[in-house]
């Protein structure tokens, strides 16, 4: 590793786990590191270095112009004006990932995308160790992408966030997807092409990507800078799904990977994810027999359609990790259920559009049970809903007109914050009332 960071004024901006495993690579490197971070009392301040000098509540813009670099948390946006203030000064500002790409020597799979890209980043690593390669994944998901470093690893898999990417300069991706692209954090994008902008350019420099040939947006506008371009998509792809006699396969070009009922993980979007996956994996040299193996044992993530609980003939699914209007329409397209569907929508919207939901909500057999904040509004796309302060009075209201057959599905369409700490807590507090019945 060549040691261009020695001597170097950097200003670490955003502490946790990134931001601290930021500074732990800095400091290898010799750099003299500073730390800011916009909260009183940040994650990870205790396990900083008592030499290592911290900013605390608000942004120190003197120590931003005398840095040579700003390494930017993905929390906190380029266009704030502190940062603006820099880059015009002409500080140079990168992201943990950027560091991570000039430094890592082996080829990288990169996935992002509005919804599924930690299903899809998990898989495709089970896939790599089916196949007997050593494999780290990290990124936007589990451990920050420079902690990856001090492992010797054959391939690296990288869940990747827009915010991440807005960041990211010197990616050279042996594969790389955007699953698809939908509205989601309109608070931080002037509309949805400002969002998918920084969602394409995880396509730079790649040797292959991976488009979604149901969704026009994954696709690049002006000529492809990737080398080569495969497709998934139910028909009409290079990895599709084929029906034959009742059944239906998962297949590579002409080649059966698997019939889909062999597949562990369930749900329409869950086999586009599994395309994805196998052809992600495919371009990187893991074998069919590798890939098989992880979509035969691969159950999933918690939080992500999981069944939480089943009693008296009721599934209790936990899809917690729905923190967006397109991952709500993802988990109700093609949903079969015996029974009524009670869906537990609600939080923290993010001025999203809802009204995609419409359409799917607007059948006999689906109650619709809103809280938080934007309940109300989610509230209004159906007929058949009902509106609360918070989940657990809106289970409480549910329960009783419970029978075999019935779902109930927290699939939220929105951010937990609003109420709880996370979307994990707020799945653990969706399975712990669940298993009350």
């Amino acid at each position: 590793m060549n040691n261009q960071y020695r001597n170097k004024n950097i200003c670490v901006v955003g502490l946790g786990k990134t931001g601290l495993s930021c500074v732990d690579f800095l400091t290898a490197q010799q750099a003299h590191v500073r730390v800011i971070d916009t909260r009183p009392a940040p994650p990870g301040a205790e396990q900083l270095d008592s030499a290592i000098a911290l900013h605390c509540g608000g942004l120190n813009q003197q120590w931003l112009l005398e840095s040579d670099m700003i390494v930017i948390s993905p929390g906190l946006a380029v266009k704030t004006p502190e940062i603006q203030t820099a880059l015009q000064a002409g500080v140079e500002v990168v992201g943990d990932i950027e560091l991570f790409c000039r430094a890592a020597d082996k080829p990288i799979v990169a996935i992002t995308g509005s919804n599924g890209k930690s299903t899809v980043t998990t898989l495709v690593a089970e896939m790599a160790k089916a196949a007997g390669i050593r494999v780290g994944m990290g990124g936007n998901i589990g451990i920050p992408a420079l902690s990856l470093l001090q492992q010797d690893y054959q391939l690296y898999v990288l869940e990747l966030s827009s915010f991440q990417l807005e960041t990211t300069y010197s990616l050279h991706a042996a594969a790389a997807t955007v699953l698809n692209v939908t509205e989601d954090h309109m608070n931080r994008y002037t509309d949805l092409q400002d969002y998918r902008r920084a969602k394409l350019t995880i396509y730079a420099h790649c040797q292959t990507a991976v488009v979604n040939g149901d969704d026009p947006l994954t696709r690049e506008d002006n000529g492809q800078t990737a080398q080569k371009q495969v497709s998934f998509a139910e028909q009409n792809a290079d990895y599709w799904l084929k029906s034959e006699n009742g059944k239906q396969y998962l297949m590579a070009h002409d080649e059966m990977i698997l019939p889909c009922d062999e597949v562990r993980l369930t749900g329409r979007h869950n086999l586009m994810n599994a395309l994805a996956a196998a052809a992600l994996a495919q371009a990187v040299g893991i074998d069919l027999h590798a890939i098989r193996t992880a979509l035969r044992s691969f159950g999933g993530l918690d939080h992500r359609f999981q069944l939480a609980h089943l009693a008296q003939g009721v599934r209790w699914i936990n899809d917690s990790k729905a923190t967006n209007v397109g991952s709500t329409v993802a988990a109700l397209t093609g949903l079969q259920v015996a029974g009524n569907l009670y869906l537990l929508l609600g939080g923290d919207g993010k001025g999203a559009d809802f009204s995609p939901l419409a359409t799917l909500l607007n059948k006999p057999h689906i109650y619709c049970y809103c809280f938080g904040r934007d309940g109300a509004q989610l509230a209004e796309l159906s007929a058949q809903s009902r509106l609360f302060d918070t989940m657990q009075q809106a289970i409480e209201s549910l329960r009783p007109a419970l029978k075999a057959g019935d779902m109930v599905l927290l699939s939220p369409a929105c951010a937990s914050l609003d109420q709880f700490a996370s979307f994990e807590q707020r799945g653990a507090e969706f399975t712990r009332l669940a298993k009350l019945s």
